[in-house]
């Protein structure tokens, strides 16, 4: 059995730029999009060899937003990874589209051409909200874009929604949910919203505009997990929800740990034990991968203990979680600093355990980030002290239970 790959294809154009997104993404520079097409195939022409027994069972066209990148050259990209690397005949190939920027026929093109899962940046659903933010649809054009890709055959849809917004109360975000629901997604992504540096939003706090307060956000949060889980939307990740079956699996790579190759401007990787990234700058990409340039920005080998912090980092940010043995046989790290966090989190609500598996309440996913803060650190003083594991009495050595 061939091991499993993913695949990232960033599309770093936009209609318009929202005030919160730190992401590499560009408005206004659409004339570069025949360029990008050029470069984002021969570096995956290039790519492909290296790809020689690994199978290719999810690709994510992630941007920016793909779908104001047309169907046309989307469709190109998917005809030269079905060519030349080994898809899967089940793969999970999604797009990201604003609802601005799709309609029936494009969507159409997209599913004949293999593309077999929509991800539609709602955000709220109120128009004034959207506006507030400098989003360029309305929520009209959500309901209409959802119901385009169901003529369109997908029967995978995910939305995204965002809380915490300016002014937002939970009437509100009430609201915007109980909307989000009547379209009947299979699968919901639904964050808090970051006032990253540096952005307009950013420059609006800074001037005085008021968000909701960390207590009013953990109670939409709160709220939120609850009613989704009612409504048969389970909880698998800190904001990600899904029916049965519909989890994202190009996403659960990433917090599973699973290897993964990006392509574009910021594009990062994750493939052969080494962790790269490429240039955030559209026109370097470009003349690098058509002239012979650099791209790469950061690349380094992954030791095994750093590997363990990241299975503590982003597993924990699963409902599925961490397991001692696992931790154990494939990091070879003591679990005893960790289990004695844990045990305290769990008195405090913050944590639980099934059998010999730990993951993060939602309650402890609020304050998630110190929560494996201090795991990681506990992780890191034990490997400096050169403590050894204690095994527990009676479990056989010759096996480990599987995950």
């Amino acid at each position: 059995m061939p091991e499993k790959l993913g695949l990232y294809i960033h599309i770093p154009f936009c209609r318009s730029k929202c005030d919160y997104c730190d992401f590499y993404s560009l408005a206004g520079r659409e004339e570069r999009m025949d360029d990008y097409q050029k470069a984002l195939m021969t570096h995956m022409k290039e790519t492909a060899p290296l790809t020689r027994g690994w199978q290719v069972d999810t690709v994510y066209f992630g941007g920016g937003t793909p779908s104001f990148y047309g169907s046309r050259r989307l469709k190109e990209l998917l005809r030269l990874i079905g060519k030349r690397f080994d898809l899967a005949k089940d793969a999970e190939i999604t797009v990201e589209c604003n609802p601005d920027s799709i309609n029936r026929r494009d969507l159409i093109a997209l599913r004949r051409a293999g593309a077999n899962r929509i991800s539609l940046g709602v955000q709220s659903a109120h128009d004034c909200e959207l506006q507030n933010l400098r989003r360029a649809h309305t929520f009209r054009q959500a309901q209409e874009a959802v119901a385009a890709a169901r003529t369109a055959k997908f029967k995978n849809i995910s939305l995204d929604l965002i809380y915490g917004l300016p002014g937002q109360d939970m009437e509100g975000w009430q609201d915007t949910v109980e909307q989000a629901l009547s379209l009947r997604p299979e699968h919901l992504s639904c964050y808090g919203l970051k006032v990253e540096p540096g952005t307009p939003l950013d420059d609006r706090v800074i001037r005085g505009e008021r968000l909701p307060d960390d207590d009013v956000q953990a109670d939409l949060y709160l709220w939120m997990v609850d009613r989704l889980a009612r409504e048969g939307y389970r909880q698998y990740e800190v904001s990600n929800f899904a029916r049965s079956g519909f989890q994202s699996r190009h996403n659960l790579k990433y917090w599973m740990g699973r290897p993964y190759i990006g392509f574009g401007p910021g594009a990062h990787s994750d493939f052969g034990g080494r962790r790269y990234s490429f240039v955030r700058d559209l026109d370097r990409y470009i003349t690098g991968v058509l002239e012979g340039g650099a791209v790469i920005d950061e690349s380094e080998l992954i030791p095994q203990r750093e590997r363990g912090g990241e299975y503590l980092m982003l597993r924990l940010r699963t409902t599925r979680g961490i397991e001692e043995w696992e931790y154990r046989r494939e990091y070879f790290m003591n679990f005893d600093p960790i289990e004695q966090l844990l045990e305290e989190y769990e008195r405090q609500g913050w944590a639980e355990r099934h059998d010999r598996r730990w993951n993060l309440t939602p309650k402890g996913f609020l304050v998630s980030n110190q929560l494996i803060g201090e795991l990681m650190t506990a992780q890191e003083e034990a490997t400096l002290n050169n403590t050894l594991p204690r095994l527990r009495r009676g479990r056989p050595e010759q096996s480990a239970p599987q995950p």
